[in-house]
Formats: structure tokens, sequence, C-alpha cells
């Protein structure tokens, strides 16, 4: 189910959206929003706190406690519900397109009774939006865009959504008697970005009350299909979980089966009926005979069609049965692997975390060096003074008294202005451990004035790391059109490393573009950009995504030892 941190914190970003349609008071909008994030970071359950409890939140004051009070005594927040009934629905589904906001949204429904997606795009097409104040042909562009986006997404979830609810099936099954071996499969194994159904495999010779207690889980809202073979169930959120009850014996097959992907198995398969064998779920048969030949474990099944095991992020059919052949798999990067993290805030800037609670999190996942990087001073909102940097990095020396063996490192989260520059000055720079500098703002600059931008930066030598180089959000950005071939030569020219963000809606660098700054020289560093203790559990997914870009260890800077890494950050 989902947690009450995670419900709570829809709803007051949800009554910062509806406020933003209706014209609310911009300050107050800003406090929900950051308020929202601070509940779904925040480590201790809701559930149960009095209102005394819930304003020990960060950014929590007593106004937004009461609502959320009203939330877990009432499971909504009235004012959300009032302002619903305020503001038409239409409106409210416009505001689902990421690239239009609120009141684009409500200007479209008043002029021209636009309340649906479909009616924007034709409305665009046909030139009704050019009379509007505010919409030209740039503004039509973004959200045609946007619409695009919405559109390619679906009903499809984050990986971090599609994980939770895995893991507690995963979880709850494992522990029945009749289970032998459990595991989620699918698109989440092979760790896509967004996720369309969960498929979890069980081994057990008696499947009936393993389907019966998969159907009595409390996240269950609806029973699609039940079998012995194959149960379907839909959560309350929407997401279709489909599990599948195996033999033992068939385990491998079915697990390699079913992780997929299509196009990965149908070139399994091809292989099995050169070699006289057929492949399914069920095992590896004698294509004549019908005879088992082997099914127990994948790396069975694929060593019998003459590869060595290939690691599930890798099944997308784009190189790895050539690699594998040919022995050239990678020894792919792991989250154990990783010495440190080089991104990361506190509550000095946006962050729902003291600088204390964020290094004990870095202290307790077993990390050797962790840097620090609040946010600079041209992300106004952020409130960052020279006085107020100047201050932590006391601070953190003083705490690196308490973790002898975790090293701390100072850095700053550099703002790439729309010409290139950053923040600060070489002088003041060059007093930081490492920065890590990103795209905040002017998203939709052309090509090669982005292009440009971005090389300007690697060519800093005071910028360390690329964050979160497109700058997209999964289903509400795009990313930045640049010449990224351009920009990956000059990242590998100036010794400048390109992020993998492991925000769940970030996983910035993609896979795809990650292969391609590889093979043109680039280093790689996979950071959680945690802003909350909980946020460093997002590793897995970074992690993950560098694994579909066919990371290595030696891709990614912060595998390396810390004496390796400070040679790298001198940028020589």
């Amino acid at each position: 189910m989902a947690r009450a941190n995670d419900e709570a914190a829809a709803l007051i970003q949800e009554l910062a959206d509806l406020l933003s349609i209706t014209g609310g008071d911009a300050f107050k909008i800003r406090a929900y929003e950051k308020a929202a994030r601070a509940v779904a970071g925040y480590p201790e359950d809701i559930e149960g706190l009095d209102l005394a409890g819930l304003r020990k939140i960060p950014t929590v004051g007593e106004a937004i406690a009461k609502k959320i009070l009203d939330y877990t005594t009432t499971g909504t927040i009235r004012q959300v519900e009032e302002l619903r009934l305020q503001i038409p629905s239409g409106v409210r589904a416009l505001t689902a397109i990421p690239t239009l906001g609120p009141k684009k949204a409500l200007a479209v429904y008043e002029e021209l009774g636009i309340s649906s997606v479909d009616e924007l795009a034709t409305a665009i097409g046909e030139g009704r939006l050019r009379g509007l104040k505010g919409f030209g042909a740039k503004t039509e562009e973004n959200i045609l865009r946007g619409i695009e986006l919405m559109r390619s997404s679906g009903e499809r979830v984050l990986v971090d959504a599609a994980a939770v609810v895995a893991d507690e099936i995963v979880e709850s099954l494992s522990a029945l008697p009749q289970v032998e071996r459990c595991t989620h499969a699918g698109s989440l194994r092979r760790m896509r970005e967004t996720i369309g159904d969960v498929d979890v495999l069980a081994a057990s010779r008696d499947p009936h009350p393993i389907m019966e207690a998969f159907t009595a889980l409390p996240l269950v809202a609806e029973v699609i299909a039940s079998g012995d073979k194959k149960t379907s169930i839909r959560t309350a959120k929407g997401l279709q979980v489909d599990l599948r009850v195996v033999p033992p014996e068939s385990w491998g097959a079915a697990l390699q089966y079913f992780t997929g992907s299509q196009a990965h198995n149908i070139r399994t398969r091809e292989m099995a009926v050169k070699a006289g064998l057929k492949l399914s779920e069920y095992g590896l048969f004698d294509a004549e005979s019908g005879e088992l030949i082997v099914s127990e474990t994948e790396e069975e099944v694929y060593d019998r069609l003459g590869l060595p095991w290939i690691h599930p992020t890798l099944r997308e059919d784009t190189g790895e049965i050539e690699a594998a052949r040919g022995n050239e798999l990678p020894e792919l990067v792991t989250v154990e692997d990783l010495k440190g993290d080089l991104h990361s805030h506190t509550d000095l800037t946006d962050g729902i975390a003291s600088l204390r609670e964020m290094v004990a999190a870095a202290a307790a996942r077993g990390l050797e060096y962790y840097a620090i990087t609040d946010h600079a001073p041209n992300l106004a909102m952020q409130r960052m003074t020279d006085e107020k940097v100047l201050a932590q990095r006391e601070e953190i020396r003083e705490l690196q008294k308490s973790h002898p063996d975790l090293t701390l490192l100072h850095g700053t989260e550099l703002n790439i202005d729309p010409d290139g520059e950053v923040d600060w000055d070489a002088g003041f720079l060059s007093a930081f451990d490492i920065t890590v500098a990103s795209i905040h703002s002017h998203f939709t600059q052309d090509e090669k004035t982005m292009t440009r931008r971005l090389v300007r930066a690697c060519e800093n030598p005071h910028v360390h790391v690329i964050g979160h180089p497109t700058a997209r959000s999964i289903g509400r950005r795009p990313p930045v059109d640049a010449d990224w071939d351009e920009v990956f030569r000059a990242a590998a020219r100036t010794g400048t490393a390109m992020e993998i963000d492991c925000f769940p809606d970030r996983l910035d660098l993609p896979a795809d573009l990650i292969r391609r700054a590889k093979r043109l020289g680039v280093k790689f560093a996979i950071d959680t950009d945690a802003h909350s203790v909980p946020n460093h559990r997002n590793i897995r997914y970074g992690v993950g995504t560098a694994q579909r870009g066919w990371l290595t260890p030696d891709d990614v800077i912060n595998t390396w030892p810390l004496e390796k890494l400070r040679a790298f950050l001198r940028k020589t």
C-alpha cells in the first residue's frame, strides 16, 4: 500500500497546483510545494502523529500540520476537495500537460472553451491560440511537445512506484511455506525508466494457496483474472500486477522468458531453433523428441545456447547477444562498487534534512567519501550567500571529527546560466572540493545555443560534474535540445564527468546517451542528488540506469579510491 506520507504529500502538492490555478498567493504556494517534498521525504510514518509530531517535519508549520492531520483523520484534505469543486475538471485535465502552466490552462478554457487535451491539440493545429495574450508560436510548440510527452507515458509509472509494489509482494509471498523462490521479472528487472505492469514470478508445487494469498494482499483493489498458473490484480492506483507460479524445475527458463525483453527473447528463441531446440517459459527442449534439456537456472539456459549469462539490464537486443558471443560483455557496475556520493543537499537550501542527518545516512551506507553540494546563489529561491556556504564549510570540518571513516567533501551545485557561465568567480570556486553544474532554467533554448552552453560549462576548469545533463523530468518535462556528441567530446577533452542522477523522475543521463558518451571517452558519476534521508535509497535506480548504459566500475568516478578521484577533480 502507498505510504501515508506519499499520499499526504500528493494532496499538499495538489493543493499548491489548485491554488496556482485560482491565483493564490505565490509565497503560500511555494510553502505548500516545499512541505509536500518534506512530508514525502520524512523518514517517520506520519500515520498516528499528533499536531505536535507533525510540526517536527521540516518546513511544516501549524497550518499545514492541521491539513495533514485532516488527511490522517479523514483520508483527504477538505480544502483540496473544496477547490476541486471550484475549478472545472477540464482545466484540471489541461494542467496534466507538462509544459502548460495553470494560468495558461485557465486562459484557454475561459477564452476558447477548451476542456480536454485533444481539443487543445486540435485548436493549436487550427491556429486558434494565436490571438490569445501570451500564446505565440514557441508556446504552441512547447505545448505540443508536452502533449506528446504525456501521451507517450500513457499508463506507465516511474520505476520506483513499481519497485515499491513489487518489493512488498515479493516479501509477502516469500514468507509462505509453499513458495520456494520468488522475485520480480519483466521491465522492472531490466530497470526500465517506466513500467507498464509488474511481473512477479514464484516457484512452487502448490500454487493455489499462493494465488489466494496474493489476491488477499492489502494493496489489491481489483482481481482481474485468477488461476493457478497466472493471476492478475490491479492496485488502488491502477497498476496491474501479474503473478505467475511455475514448478521449481522450470524456474530458470521462466525467469529468462518473463524478464524479456521481447526483442531479446526473439533472438534467443531463434538461436534455439538453429540448434535444433525449442525454448519456452518451461525449459529448453529437443525440438524433435520434446525431451527437456535444461530449465532450472538462467545460467544453464544461456550456456546451452552457447552464451554466458546476460545481465537483465542488458537484455534489449542492442548488441548484448553479439557481445556475449564474443566474450565481450562488460562487468557491470553495482551498488556495492560505489565508494562515494558526489551530489546531495541539506536544509541549508532545498533539502529537508540537516547536514548531520545527511552525513549519518551516508555513513550508514558504508561510503568512504561523501560530498555536500547545496545550491549556489544564482538559483535565487534557495537564498544562498557567500557567508552561508563558508559557515557550512566550517561546520563540515567540525563534523568530520565525528566521522573518521567517512571523508566529507565540501561542494556546491552551480547553475549553468543561459550563456554557460556559473555562480562565483574562479577564486571562490577553487576552494571547493567538488562542484556539480546543472541547468535549472531556460530549458527551451535552441540546439546550437544549448550545446554551446553545456560545452562552456565543461570547459570551466572549476566544474567537475555536469548534473542531470538533459534536465528532463520524466513525464513532465522533455530533455533539452543539444548536440550531445559535441557535448560529450568536450566533456572527454576537459575531464568533466557526466552525472547519472538517481531520482526516479530524472535518471539522467538516460541509458542511450550513456552509451554514446562512453564511446566518446566520458567518465560518469552516479549520484543520489539526495534532498532527504530516504532519497539515499534511490541509488539502486541510478545504478540500474548505469548498467543499462553498459558501464563498468572503471567508468564511474565515485567507485574510485579517494586519491584517484581527487586527481580527476584537478582537471589537469
